[in-house]
């Protein structure tokens, strides 16, 4: 059983969270799920509706795998130092680190992909790219696994990332089966990227 800790923060990104958290959730003999934010608050997302904490990243929980959204709110939590030390000491112990869209950013900015491959949404790739001069950021992709750090790109690509973990963890099996559970159609190539064209990324 892996604890899954999904940092949030206003103006989070609704499906780069609750996509990836569904996959994951739909296996709930290998995976618990918990929402972590800076207070006990509701966390407002970028679309509107807020969700409900268990835990603060005061209470110095360790999780096998740490997972972070993307979404407007980003932008101002770049800033945010005390949040950010929090996802580097929350790095450092969990198995894998992950990331949907422009939650890349945070991991950069905290210094966890430094000399690692990862990528983001190709709208803000410029953006994001500019928060972490070490990383070694990859201009087309779907997802990037590069050890225990996979990121992904935009908003639904966190759902074929989040399916390609699970496929890693647990063999291609279990994920196929969340697939067809959730009828959802895994993009299994981690290379299709029609929208770094579209961005003009390539």
């Amino acid at each position: 059983m892996r604890r899954v800790g999904a940092l949030i923060f206003p103006g989070f990104e609704l499906l780069d969270l609750f996509g990836p958290m569904e996959m994951f959730g739909l296996l709930d003999k290998k995976f618990t799920l918990d929402l972590v934010a800076e207070t006990t608050a509701p966390v407002a997302s970028n679309q509107g509706p807020s969700a409900h904490v268990e835990n603060t990243i005061d209470e110095q929980i360790e999780y096998d795998i740490l997972f972070v959204p993307g979404g407007a709110g980003v932008r101002r939590e770049v800033g945010n130092t005390r949040l950010l030390d929090w996802i580097t000491t929350a790095s450092e112990t969990a198995e894998y680190t992950l990331s949907v869209c422009t939650g890349s950013a945070l991991l950069a900015k905290a210094g966890v992909l430094n000399g690692h491959r990862a990528t983001t949404n190709k709208a803000a790739f410029s953006w994001v790219a500019e928060q972490g001069p070490e990383v070694d950021w990859v201009r087309q992709a779907r997802w990037v696994e590069d050890g225990r750090f996979i990121t992904s790109s935009g908003v639904s690509a966190g759902i074929d990332m989040a399916l390609a973990a699970i496929s890693t963890l647990h063999g291609p099996e279990a994920a196929e089966k969340v697939a067809i559970w959730s009828e959802y159609n895994w993009q299994k190539d981690p290379d299709h990227d029609p929208f770094a064209k579209i961005h003009g990324l390539v």
